[in-house]
């Protein structure tokens, strides 16, 4: 009984870590394969690299960005870092308008 008592300070540890840092890392794995599968044709997307641009075409494994008018540039899916929601930023900036007036 002994030997298990001692074990149980490890244990702890293991477990502790486990919740600090192993399954926070696998929740955003998770997330962001979301993100990458639920890119769309006319997503406004921010790279990783911090380009901005819709996509115009998608692929299996890459996308082409138009970055501008006639400019489009050919990446990795995983390169897309966030796709930006308009519609929540207009309510966000019509809320902040209401609760100033």
């Amino acid at each position: 009984m002994e030997g298990m008592t001692s074990f149980m300070p490890l244990v702890l540890i293991f477990a502790l870590m486990y919740f600090l840092l192993v399954r926070p890392q696998q929740k955003q794995k998770k997330k962001r394969e979301e993100l990458l599968n639920s890119l769309e044709k006319g997503d406004k997307v921010v790279t990783i690299g911090g380009i901005y641009g819709t996509i115009a075409k998608l692929g299996e494994k890459d996308i082409v960005l138009e970055i501008a008018p006639n400019v489009r540039v050919s990446m990795q899916r995983g390169a897309v870092g966030t796709v930006i929601v308009e519609d929540l930023e207009e309510e966000e900036s019509e809320d902040e308008e209401t609760v100033e007036e």
